[in-house]
């Protein structure tokens, strides 16, 4: 079982603040996640062949090959801002 002081260190990683009742929710939740994790682990898999895609779905994506691109020309052609023949943004600090 999960203490106290894992929840509000789980909370302090994901950056969010946490309530008493909500620390001892997610306690019980995440200890009860994690004793199904125990569970599973105790399972004998000995025999089981492993799997590495249940649904059988090939690669269906086009060969990656090389082909000719735009112009500079074309690419700025939609561009809102442009100077130089390079694409102009607003600065970000």
């Amino acid at each position: 079982m999960l203490r106290k002081e894992e929840i509000e260190h789980i909370g302090w990683l994901a950056r969010i603040e946490l309530s008493e009742a909500e620390k001892e929710l997610f306690e019980k939740q995440l200890s009860s996640i994690l004793d199904y994790f125990a569970v599973l682990d105790e399972l004998d898999t000995e025999d089981v062949e492993p799997t590495y895609n249940v649904i059988g779905i090939k690669d269906v994506v086009r060969k990656d090959e090389p082909k000719e691109g735009l112009s500079q020309s074309e690419v700025l052609r939609n561009a809102p801002k442009k100077e130089k023949g390079y694409f102009k943004s607003p600065r970000m600090l």
